[in-house]
């Protein structure tokens, strides 16, 4: 796609844009959603409770088919932060990092507030979502990370021993600044991460995970996304473990048939480049979006990350047409994930039209304000 800040989009470009964040938003969800209920089990407990082939659907978690947790949570308030940072940019104020952490302490409150805040205008619309009040395996590293109003950064990073994946899976939509040069991406991918995981493994994995992402919605091939990746990580401290497990997801492509026991194999102990490698490896020799994503929770690691990251990548491959439909109607959220998708694609698209100089939406200032 190509676009840039500023470009005049046509709506063909308008429509596949929308179509690729929607993929990824709900992607994300998806595969958060299908994984969540095995990660306390092994390959043999999920085999025996599920049949021989694993888990194929949705099932029961949290109460309901379809239910997500805190890697969903805070992919939306990474959407929600995203745009904030655009219009706040009409202010002068233009630092995304610290509305992403603003956004990241709204997703906080969710975990310790009986609910919405109505009082609080300046939360916007979507801190206002009553189901997102709801504590789904928030991670340890998650809750300290954003248990006070001090900011990490990759200088002083939050957590500097945690090699977790969390932040990573809720970095996708940094990928979705289609007109964002992709070293800028991984660098603002980066600095979030270090809010919560501040090992370089983590927070680079995140960064590589965003510019895949980018790639992909921006219409290039996963293999182009991976080599620009690893092109960008190769300038930075302590990448090698995060470009080894890219080349080793690579490198898995061509060992035969896909199995549990090799996407086990490339998620290791569970940290953050093992989880980036299997998102990679099951998006490349997935047959389709439900198979790229059965293979990924399959197994006895972390398999709601491992779906969340998978699914993230398949939706913005091929967009929200490819997702299956069965999945997409028990998702839990699913309208708030839509509005906000298209919310976000129109802010991208069409951002000046709705505030800046010339003149201002209220109606969009009130879900997205300023403060």
């Amino acid at each position: 796609m190509g676009a840039t800040a500023g470009a005049v989009w046509g709506r063909a470009e308008q429509q596949d844009f929308r179509s690729r964040v929607r993929g990824t938003l709900l992607g994300t969800a998806v595969g958060d959603a299908l994984g969540a209920p095995l990660d306390a089990l092994s390959l043999d407990e999920i085999r025996e409770a599920h049949g021989p082939l694993g888990l194929v659907d949705l099932t029961f978690g949290h109460g309901r088919r379809g239910a997500v947790t805190q890697l969903t949570q805070l992919t939306l308030f990474s959407l929600d932060g995203l745009i904030r940072a655009q219009v706040r940019r009409d202010t002068g104020a233009w630092h995304p990092p610290t509305d992403l952490h603003r956004a990241y302490l709204r997703w906080a409150a969710t975990q310790h507030d009986w609910g919405p805040d109505e009082r609080r205008k300046e939360d916007g619309w979507l801190a206002r979502e009553e189901w997102l009040y709801a504590r789904r395996s928030p991670s340890r590293a998650c809750l300290l990370g954003l248990a006070d109003e001090t900011m990490g950064t990759p200088g002083a990073p939050k957590n500097p021993g945690e090699t977790g994946p969390e932040a990573a899976a809720r970095s996708a939509p940094f990928g979705l600044l289609v007109g964002w040069e992709p070293q800028l991406v991984l660098q603002l991918a980066v600095e979030c991460a270090a809010q919560t995981h501040g090992h370089p493994t983590a927070y680079l994995a995140a960064g590589a995970y965003a510019v895949v992402v980018h790639a992909l919605a921006r219409g290039e091939s996963l293999d182009a996304g991976v080599q620009r990746a690893l092109q960008l990580l190769s300038a930075r401290p302590g990448q090698q473990p995060v470009a080894d497990a890219l080349q080793h997801a690579l490198g898995a492509v061509r060992q035969g048939m896909p199995t549990p026991a090799r996407v086990e194999e490339l998620a290791g102990d569970g940290t953050a480049e093992g989880l980036l490698a299997v998102a990679v490896y099951c998006a490349l020799v997935g047959e389709d979006v439900r198979h790229g994503l059965c293979l990924a929770v399959n197994h006895g690691g972390p398999s709601g990350v491992a779906g969340a990251l998978t699914g993230g990548l398949l939706g913005a491959l091929h967009g929200e047409t490819a997702l299956p439909p069965a999945w997409l109607a028990e998702l839990e959220g699913r309208p708030t994930m839509l509005v906000l998708a298209d919310d976000f694609a129109m802010e991208m698209t069409q951002g000046p039209a709705l505030h800046g100089p010339g003149g201002s939406s209220p109606g969009w200032l009130a879900r997205y304000p300023r403060a």
